[in-house]
């Protein structure tokens, strides 16, 4: 599965030994933040990373795991695994989120791949819905792709289409609402004019309907779940633009938090609640506002509110939202096909590699790593090791996970000497960070931390290398914080607890026996991000980069 009409032989590095068995750590979802009472990896016991931090402070540094450093449109875009992992395989930084749309688009291949076909099964007989934020903000969705989106599947046999508009000023001026929904009630009534039946169906503002996450709210859900499935809410009108104005009249009123609405026909009857059978797609690009909706279209089991009814519906995203938890099972635009990651490099130079984590993070060192393909680059020198996690229970009742098992597994393929990358995963940071469970957290860094010694310790007996990593943050703080820095309180006056990733940096540090002397962190690469790593990890396997990869962090000091 080599990519082709690539010269794949890596020049020698000038200074740098080959031979050496190298173990890359990727630690998930472990920060560096301010150490606090809410910064688990600061309060755990975690000795070995302590060390690597403070003993050689040329060979411990910080690196950018969110934003344009892995790809992600903004600099508020957290990272997540399965960009970090891109980056960390590819040496290169890859368009992921609204670029990808953009070209996909642009291209027409949005109507080619699986998840386009598998909604346009219910074109002939049924209803598109779109759901998601109308803006030109860009940070979530964009109004142009949405146009596209409505010219592209009209075209393609979509003969009864619904939008279900959720409304910005967030990431656009208030007010502005007015002109967009102006906008896309043109473009619908051009459809029509053309024998289309398409129409907005429902709407509200983002933050009061639909787009809450991390699971802060799931009323905000709910009243968007009602609107768009039910065509249930308090406020009925003829068409969008009258709804947003009326609305809007209210004292205080803005757009972020327009209460919800149906459009009604003649008989007060909503036009477009979701039914057995239709299609819908949630068109924004961004994960975390769409991926508790996803959750209740999606799920048969489902207990966050009461949904009265749970359509038979084909569902896709404008992307998939999380890559853990494969949500949703389909979308319209595929992650980047990668080709020349530093695995199909490395292989192709004689570099055995093994590869291990357990199963909620196994694709990431395989899958994601190589590019976001499956399988062996050559079966001959790789190994992939897959240990099941636990399944049936919530990862902060054995926060400890299958960090050990990991550890060990590492630890006898180095000791073997068969393998000259020995690569994992240690899921427990990230995972339990989720939960939003502090003490469960603490364990789990612990526990992770144990496991990076077993794979140092193994690597000081053959003489060999160590890079070890992260993919982005979690576990270093779980709280909210208001702008000063500050945690967050609810009304009766606890701590809000923090689930998700963060944008703080990571740490990467090298060492071990093998590593030459002389070797340093470059001052000159201040910048330097997730995919910076490939091209070192690289030169410690006593090879030269391609010249299109992100520059190593590297230098040999003679």
């Amino acid at each position: 599965m080599a990519s082709t009409g690539t010269t794949w032989k890596l020049a020698d590095h000038p200074k740098l030994p080959k031979g050496k068995i190298i173990a890359v750590v990727v630690l998930d979802g472990w920060g560096e933040a301010s150490p606090d009472q809410y910064n688990c990896i600061h309060v755990a016991d975690t000795p070995t990373m302590d060390a690597l931090k403070n003993s050689a402070p040329d060979r411990w540094r910080l690196v950018r795991a969110h934003g344009t450093a892995v790809g992600l449109p903004t600099e508020d875009d957290m990272g997540n695994s399965e960009v970090g992992h891109n980056a960390l395989g590819a040496g290169r930084i890859f368009a992921q989120g609204a670029k990808l749309v953009d070209v996909a688009l642009a291209s027409g291949k949005i109507y080619e791949d699986e998840g386009f076909n598998y909604i346009k099964e219910s074109f002939a007989n049924n209803t598109l819905h779109l759901i998601g934020l109308m803006s030109d903000g860009g940070v979530h969705s964009r109004l142009d792709q949405l146009q596209l989106l409505l010219k592209g599947a009209s075209e393609r046999g979509a003969k009864r289409i619904r939008v279900h508009v959720l409304t910005d000023g967030r990431d656009v001026v208030d007010g502005t609402s007015v002109g967009f929904a102006e906008t896309l009630e043109k473009d619908l009534a051009e459809l029509r004019g053309k024998g289309i039946d398409a129409q907005v169906a429902s709407g509200g503002g983002r933050m009061y309907v639909t787009m809450d996450r991390y699971e802060n709210d799931w009323e905000v859900v709910k009243r968007g779940w009602d609107a768009q499935v039910l065509g249930e809410a308090p406020h009925k009108f003829k068409n969008a633009v009258e709804a947003i104005k009326k609305l809007r009249e209210a004292p205080n009123a803005n757009d972020q938090y327009l209460p919800p609405f149906v459009i009604v026909d003649e008989n007060g009857k909503p036009v477009g609640p979701i039914v057995d059978g239709d299609a819908v797609v949630t068109f924004n690009f961004r994960a975390d506002r769409m991926t508790m909706l996803a959750q209740a279209l999606e799920y048969e089991k489902f207990d966050k509110f009461d949904r009265v009814r749970f359509p038979k519906i084909r569902y896709a995203g404008m992307l998939q939202y999380d890559g853990e938890l494969k949500l949703p099972k389909h979308y319209l635009v595929s992650p980047p096909l990668i080709e020349r990651t530093s695995g199909e490099y490395l292989v192709n130079n004689g570099i055995r590699t093994f590869a291990c984590s357990e199963t909620v993070k196994f694709g990431h060192v395989t899958f994601f790593w190589n590019g976001n393909r499956s399988g062996y680059f050559n079966s001959e020198l790789e190994e992939y090791v897959e240990i099941p996690s636990d399944s049936g229970i919530t990862f902060n009742v054995q926060p400890k996970m299958k960090a050990l098992e990991i550890g060990e597994k590492a630890r006898d393929a180095i000791l073997s000497r068969k393998f000259d990358q020995v690569r994992v995963n240690i899921p427990n940071g990230d995972m339990v960070g989720h939960t939003g469970d502090i003490e469960a957290t603490i364990v789990a860094c612990k526990a992770a931390d144990l496991a990076v010694k077993m794979i140092l310790d193994a690597i000081k007996e053959v003489s060999g290398i160590y890079v070890v990593t992260a993919d982005h943050g979690n576990a270093e703080d779980m709280v909210k914080r208001n702008k000063k820095g500050e945690p967050l309180v609810d009304k009766d006056g606890k701590v809000q607890i923090q689930t998700s990733h963060t944008l703080q940096p990571v740490p990467v540090a090298i060492g071990g026996p093998g590593l030459a002397t002389g070797v340093k962190f470059r001052k000159d690469v201040p910048n330097g991000g997730l995919a910076n790593v490939a091209a070192t990890v690289m030169n410690l396997h006593g090879f030269v980069a391609p010249d299109d990869y992100e520059t190593t962090l590297i230098e040999v000091v003679d």
